[in-house]
């Protein structure tokens, strides 16, 4: 079958940093399900794993999580699924990944495809709707309703980079399932217009001050803060903006690191997010991957969530791909961007 992968990490603009290739097609066992892929998305943790991690030598490496596509075949303990299934998944940093025409995938991360989108639609949602799922509900403790406690104080939620593919997704859940402010971050106009249309209830520059913007909109302080890229240049900021016994949450890996005793004074709390660690460690709630999914597919039926789809490059190949991941290391991407079938 035709994939796309490499064989030992490079920069993006070296010509074997990708390669069109051919690798035996896999077969389902136990509760994986065989996806004939027809559309996929990339993120920004595909062109981190490009960079850090090179396969065992004369192997290829499989990048790609974001897939959409139809179960042709199951394992012998799977059971959410059938075969004809169309289905969405994000699936897992330990496998194989979904830039190749078929691909192995655990039941419990994959949910059935939402019926009102198109396959490069809906191939924008899955990774970014999980993270941002999860950061909400499992990591800082909101309710997934439209009601929250009326004599609890009104949460102000501050998102840093909200015009990404994370907080594309995530904007949209806080604005649907919870009565809490949004503060979104954006640097250019575009971003920030595009921030706006997703539902964001005020918008700021995070290359300028962001505690007197804060106060500029009316809020003394925020109860949440979100962060989701370049961590390092923003904590010490976060920190000052966060109300006492707020909480802060982030999902990059700050390359400066950072002092959490910062937060000691405030008693801020300090929520970290990954999405694959349940895949990664298999733990007892991985099926929750399943859950959120068919929920997010729900809300996407229901017109209450759409898709974060930013441009189509074409084609699953090395050459679109290339440009895919090039695009996302310029730190420039508004949305997702997507590549359908081979």
């Amino acid at each position: 079958m035709k994939a796309v992968g490499y064989l030992e990490s490079r920069a993006i603009d070296e010509e074997d940093a990708l390669l069109d290739i051919e690798i035996p097609m896999p077969e389902a066992k136990g509760r994986d399900l065989l996806v004939k892929v027809s559309a996929i998305s990339v993120n920004p943790v595909d062109t981190k794993v490009r960079k850090s991690a090179s396969p065992e030598e004369g192997q290829y490496k499989i990048l790609g999580w974001d897939a959409v596509g139809e179960v042709i075949a199951i394992g012998d303990q799977a059971e959410l699924f059938k075969k004809g299934d169309q289905v969405w998944y994000a699936g897992a940093l330990t496998c194989p990944g979904s830039n190749a025409e078929y691909q192995l995938v655990d039941e419990r991360l994959v949910g059935l495809k939402p019926k009102s989108l198109s396959n490069s639609e809906a191939a924008a949602v899955p990774l970014t709707a999980v993270t941002a799922w999860e950061l909400l509900f499992d990591r800082l403790d909101f309710v997934p309703s439209s009601k929250d406690d009326p004599e609890a104080p009104q949460a102000v939620i501050l998102i840093i980079g909200a015009a990404g593919g994370v907080g594309s997704i995530l904007i949209q859940l806080v604005r649907k399932l919870t009565n809490a402010i949004v503060i979104g971050t954006a640097s250019r106009e575009q971003s920030a217009n595009w921030a706006r249309e997703l539902g964001s209830h005020h918008v700021i520059n995070h290359h300028q001050p962001l505690l007197s913007q804060i106060n500029a909109v009316g809020f003394e302080d925020v109860t949440h803060a979100i962060s989701l890229t370049h961590t390092h240049l923003y904590f010490d900021q976060l920190v000052e903006a966060l109300a006492p016994q707020g909480k802060l949450a982030l999902i990059d890996d700050p390359e400066a690191g950072i002092d959490i005793t910062k937060l000691k004074r405030k008693s801020l709390s300090l929520h970290w997010e990954l999405m694959f660690t349940r895949s990664l460690f298999n733990t007892w709630d991985m099926h929750k991957q399943h859950d959120i999914l068919t929920s997010v597919a729900k809300l996407v039926d229901e017109g209450e969530i759409k898709t974060t789809l930013g441009e189509n490059y074409g084609k699953i190949n090395a050459i679109n791909l290339k440009r895919a991941h090039a695009h996302i290391e310029s730190n420039q991407a508004i949305g997702k961007i997507v590549l359908e079938g081979f």
